[in-house]
């Protein structure tokens, strides 16, 4: 099913791009309810999920946390600080090598892989 422009998921996708952290789903209805006052919480993760339906977006659900969203489609690592909860994006390549070995030794057809590292960012070792 083709999913038509909507003026509620533009403004979700341009406050995703926008965005230098990895924000939630709630932070992100807070900025869009500046620019759309009427949208409610419910439209706003509706479309979330049908935006990361459409690969438009990404969710990342890591150590069932709650969920945080990024515009950056490409397959990338994160660093997640254990003191503050905030996310990085790590611009390290990723390793093909590793879904082919664990395709490989189990028979699995591996598609991707996510990896996050943890650690306690600059911000909070200078605390």
């Amino acid at each position: 099913m083709i999913q038509r422009a909507t003026r509620q998921r533009e403004a979700i996708l341009q406050v995703l791009r926008c965005a230098e952290s990895h924000p939630t789903a709630d932070w992100i209805y807070e900025k869009v309810k500046k620019s759309i006052p009427n949208i409610s919480k419910g439209t706003v993760y509706r479309n979330l999920k049908v935006l990361k339906d459409m690969g438009e977006i990404a969710e990342l659900n890591l150590s069932g946390t709650v969920c945080r969203y990024e515009g950056r489609q490409d397959n990338h690592y994160h660093f997640r600080c254990t003191e503050c909860g905030q996310i990085f994006d790590l611009d390290e390549p990723v390793h093909k090598e590793m879904d082919e070995t664990i395709a490989r030794k189990t028979g699995f057809t591996v598609s991707s892989h996510q990896l996050e590292f943890r650690g306690i960012c600059k911000s909070c070792q200078h605390k």
